[in-house]
């Protein structure tokens, strides 16, 4: 027999924050965590990305293609953490981490890939040059700023929950 959770686990569990009684200063701070989150998915997919593609020998684009898929994949995934443990249903929390979670992981991956291709030498640089990492670096950063007022247009609309 499966067990839906009731509304107020789920609801505790991924702090849906729709409540138009928010402040403006929780729904920053609100949307500041938010992006928070999605920089440690975003990041971690990329780094991991990188090594992989360095070590498989991938092309620059190879490259960006599967930095930006773990970047999602890793977003996504610990976007799933809470719901899941709240005993949400597979379905359900996957389409709520798809709508809330994508948007956010798309601003931050673009401007990222942009940053990325456009510093000289970033796309040419092996893992032990520093200029790969300060670019990474760089590119997360610019994502980060990019995203945040993306999570805050969620957080207003009721559409984004936070971990």
């Amino acid at each position: 027999m499966r067990t839906v959770p009731s509304p107020s686990a789920v609801d505790h569990a991924h702090h849906q924050h729709h409540d138009p009684a928010i402040g403006e200063p929780s729904r920053r701070r609100l949307a500041l965590s938010a992006t928070l989150h999605c920089l440690i998915g975003c990041g971690t997919g990329e780094v991991v990305g990188m090594v992989l593609a360095t070590a498989l020998g991938l092309s620059n684009a190879a490259s960006i293609g599967l930095t930006v898929t773990l970047g999602f994949v890793f977003g996504l995934a610990l976007g799933l953490v809470p719901l899941v443990r709240a005993r949400m249903p597979w379905g359900e929390a996957v389409r709520m981490v798809l709508v809330a979670e994508g948007l956010s992981i798309a601003a931050m991956e673009a401007t990222d890939v942009l940053v990325l291709t456009q510093l000289p030498g970033v796309m040419d640089a092996h893992l032990t040059h520093p200029r790969l990492w300060i670019g990474m670096a760089l590119g997360l950063a610019a994502g980060f700023v990019v995203a945040y007022p993306v999570n805050l247009w969620l957080l207003g609309r009721g559409v984004r929950h936070v971990h």
